[in-house]
């Protein structure tokens, strides 16, 4: 049950959209996730500061997941989506910041697991 939700400073067309989603899709393992429940939003042309300066390129990336994950899987999941936003967008690492959000209770058709 991962969200993954980013919020970019770029205009981001539909086929880089699907990229980011597909390339974000593989990383699932890394969380002991599959892709089957992933759901991706991508809010680009997005306002965001960092150091009182706004950013031409930014991103703000945050991972919600049913669960926890390690340190250690998170840390390589950081390395991942900073990589993913660099390669897809030109976005440095350094103008990135991920979060991660576990999760006790999710809800989904009507119930909860």
């Amino acid at each position: 049950m991962p969200f993954i939700d980013s919020k970019i400073t770029v205009h981001v067309d539909d086929e880089v959209k699907e990229r980011i989603k597909s390339e974000l899709g593989q990383t699932m393992g890394l969380l002991g996730k599959s892709e089957s429940f992933l759901m991706v939003g991508i809010d680009d042309s997005y306002d965001l500061w960092m150091a009182g300066k706004k950013l031409d390129k930014g991103a703000y990336v945050s991972v919600s997941l049913f669960g926890n994950a390690s340190a250690d899987a998170y840390a390589e999941m950081t390395s991942r989506i900073c990589g993913i936003y660099e390669k897809e967008l030109g976005i440095p690492g350094n103008s990135v910041y991920v979060t991660y959000h576990p999760v006790s209770d999710w809800g989904w058709n009507g119930s909860n697991f």
